[in-house]
């Protein structure tokens, strides 16, 4: 408590002992004439009042007056002037030391208080650069103190919150003791008007201790204590604002990612009961047709209105119930994969395998869709990728399936494969309708169909999603170049198998 007093006495003694061997120096050793002492004991007057302020300034000047009238003035030896114009030049030195420290002091105060503002702006800017980066409002609650700390450079902040009586503290615990109760009534009972006393700075022992209220409008919404740091009214207030801002700003941004959620939702809602009402009343109407006019031809029905129908008819009937089934067998696997690999609950077993493998087993189940195409492949010789051999086979037949569905009959196929970097690119190319550009990125959504096609061609709109969640649990990847009039190319790109055969 005595080292402010101490740092003041010490530096009274350094001024007078500075001033003493000025005038000693010119006195005794150098002999100068009256008007170097005079500019010489100016300039130290003047430097007093630049480094430690006016009131130093002041009081040496007043010293160098009377010792440059006892030492240097004659009759040399007393404080008694004989010639006006040695009164002239006295009172001209004193006037021009006061005036030019004064100005001096104003200059330094001047300087130190625009170092000063230039701090409270690089506090304000870098508070809101680090804030701005959050963009929810758990994340910003947890940046807030850290982010005025981190700003300021305080000893400690705590960032309390009314609502759930959260605190949230960057720094020394020990700091800030208050509890919470204290800071609920404490931020409660702040002005509502935005005042100067509605920023609450008061000093302990050296310690000082800024208290923020943090408003919605006049509501508050809590209280940030600074510890440790020194700033003004207006940048601690402006410190409060740009927390509120921000703090709204992450609310509203969350409210936006809700309602774009929501509406995604039930886009894909409304796509989904589309598709599967679609998909589902096909087959079913198939095969309930089917089973009736079977039931209606039977000769063990008693209610026939029709003669019974030969073995071919009856055949064909059977083959539709059974096809369709297996479509609708197929539907619901696939939304039950789907689900799956949303869940992450479908194990795949990764190992090194060999790509011409994999491409061998996926033609022969694709044969029958292929076989009024003409496919040409080239597959060279490639390291062994790593791979789950019958997830990535399924991803490739439905690709094959998709090139021989949407292209026309005799058309051809292209299946090839290339290393590249660190990966294998397989692609499946076709002289299809092509997809438009707007919708390249859409068909690979679960029940998307484009919009040229989804009423061409049968398809549940599923196929892609699973084939990109596959290749995604495969550290790999779906893409798609398409051209309209000209055709698609599908590319799978998985990663080699490292010296461990692992991902």
């Amino acid at each position: 408590m005595n080292s402010p007093r101490i740092l003041v006495t010490v530096k009274w003694s350094t001024a007078a002992v500075v001033l003493a061997g000025i005038v000693a120096a010119c006195h005794l050793k150098l002999h100068v004439n009256q008007t170097t002492v005079a500019l010489t004991l100016l300039l130290y007057v003047l430097f007093l009042a630049a480094r430690w302020g006016l009131r130093y300034a002041v009081v040496m000047s007043v010293a160098a007056t009377l010792l440059y009238n006892y030492y240097f003035l004659p009759p040399i030896g007393t404080l008694i002037i004989n010639d006006p114009q040695n009164w002239l030049a006295l009172f001209a030195f004193l006037t021009t030391a006061v005036v030019g420290a004064r100005l001096s002091e104003r200059a330094r105060t001047e300087a130190l208080d625009a170092r000063l503002r230039q701090r409270e702006i690089e506090v304000l800017y870098g508070l809101g650069r680090e804030l701005l980066q959050t963009e929810n409002v758990a994340g910003m609650l947890n940046a807030v103190a850290p982010a005025v700390k981190l700003a300021t450079h305080a000893d400690a902040v705590l960032f309390y919150l009314l609502e759930g009586d959260r605190r949230y503290l960057a720094g020394d615990p020990s700091a800030i003791p208050m509890d919470e109760i204290g800071m609920r009534q404490h931020a409660l009972t702040l002005p509502a008007a935005h005042t100067v006393t509605d920023t609450v700075t008061t000093t302990h022992f050296g310690a000082t201790e800024s208290r923020i209220p943090i408003r919605v409008g006049v509501r508050p919404r809590g209280l940030l204590i600074v510890k440790g740091v020194h700033l003004s009214n207006d940048t601690l207030e402006a410190i409060g604002g740009l927390v509120s801002i921000a703090l709204d700003r992450a609310q509203a941004l969350d409210n936006v990612t809700r309602a774009e959620a929501a509406k995604a939702s039930e886009r894909l809602r409304s796509l989904m009961i589309d598709s599967i009402t679609h998909e589902l009343r096909t087959p079913l109407t198939s095969i309930k047709a089917s089973a009736t006019t079977l039931l209606l031809h039977d000769p063990a029905n008693p209610e026939k209105i029709a003669p019974a129908l030969g073995p071919t008819e009856r055949y064909e009937l059977l083959t539709v119930i059974n096809e369709e089934s297996d479509r609708l067998n197929r539907l619901v696997s696939e939304a039950v994969e789907m689900a799956q690999l949303d869940a992450q609950e479908v194990h795949m077993t990764f190992a090194p395998t060999q790509l011409d493998s994999i491409v061998e087993s996926a033609l022969r189940a694709c044969s029958v869709v292929l076989a009024d195409h003409d496919l040409h492949q080239h597959i060279p010789p490639l390291p062994p990728v790593i791979a789950d051999p019958d997830y990535i086979e399924k991803v490739l037949i439905n690709l094959l399936e998709n090139a021989a569905k949407y292209s026309a009959a005799g058309s051809s196929i292209f299946l090839s494969a290339e290393r590249r970097g660190p990966t294998v690119i397989l692609s499946v190319a076709d002289h299809g309708q092509g997809i438009d550009p707007s919708e390249q990125e859409l068909i690979f959504e679960r029940f998307y169909r484009a919009q040229s096609s989804s009423h061409k061609t049968s398809g549940t709109g599923m196929g892609l999603a699973i084939c990109r969640a596959i290749l995604e649990a495969h550290h790999g990847a779906l893409s798609l170049t398409s051209r309209p009039g000209e055709g698609s190319v599908f590319s799978v790109t998985l990663p080699l198998a490292d010296s461990a055969g692992h991902l």
